[in-house]
């Protein structure tokens, strides 16, 4: 697939950037800056080399006008108004929203809500045409881009969009040791980013990496 990631230098969108061009999909990683995105391709070239081969630098602009799949991978704070910049170029195309809103506050987090209620579905408000799934809301960009180590976890995604939601459950699915689980409508992405925040409070208390992991399913 040909995916584009708005937001590519920023440590979400760098790392699912490299992580799903490793595993062979040509990937665009989008900036506001051309400048800053040649940068961040030119240094995950030097550290993984052919391993990243198939990911380019361009705009923001660039990766939304990506054939298959864009993924809006900013800050929780400019994803709405990116989705926004380009709701034309993501018309009728599967856009991932990945971010959480958060706030930190003493030693836990807390999650932001939107007048949507979930980012996700703020997302979809901003690109009304987009086909908005929400997925990779709890693995840690750190993960995505060590990619001399397995991304572990499984992935949780809703979407309004049958087909959308199959296809991101595809891309989990080419990423080795990743799980996808459908969970569903739009709606219940509220949930997803809201656990996020209490998976980070647990992980920032007890010093810890921890993951989502669903038990009780047959591989």
């Amino acid at each position: 697939m040909e995916i584009g990631v708005l937001g590519a230098t920023g440590p979400a969108g760098r790392g699912i950037a490299a992580r799903l061009a490793s595993v062979g999909h040509d990937v665009v990683a989008g900036s506001r800056d051309a400048a800053r995105s040649a940068k961040t391709v030119a240094s995950l070239r030097e550290r993984w080399g052919d391993r990243v081969a198939a990911l380019r630098s361009g705009t923001n602009d660039d990766a939304a006008a990506a054939a298959d799949a864009v993924i809006v991978a900013t800050t929780w704070e400019a994803a709405v108004p990116t989705a926004r910049a380009h709701a034309a170029a993501l018309a009728g195309k599967v856009t991932v929203s990945m971010a959480n809103g958060l706030e930190r506050v003493g030693d836990e987090f807390r999650p932001v809500l939107t007048q949507s209620g979930s980012l996700a579905e703020a997302v979809q408000g901003a690109a009304p045409e987009a086909r908005v799934v929400a997925a990779f809301q709890h693995i840690p960009a750190s993960a995505f881009g060590a990619l001399d180590r397995p991304v572990v976890g499984d992935v949780l995604t809703c979407s309004d969009d049958e087909e959308a939601r199959a296809s991101v459950l595809g891309l989990v699915d080419d990423i080795p040791d990743l799980r996808g689980f459908d969970a569903g409508s739009l709606a219940n992405a509220l949930g997803l980013e809201a656990f996020a925040a209490t998976l980070l409070t647990v992980n920032l208390r007890h010093g810890g990496r921890g993951a989502l992991h669903l038990s009780g399913f047959d591989d």
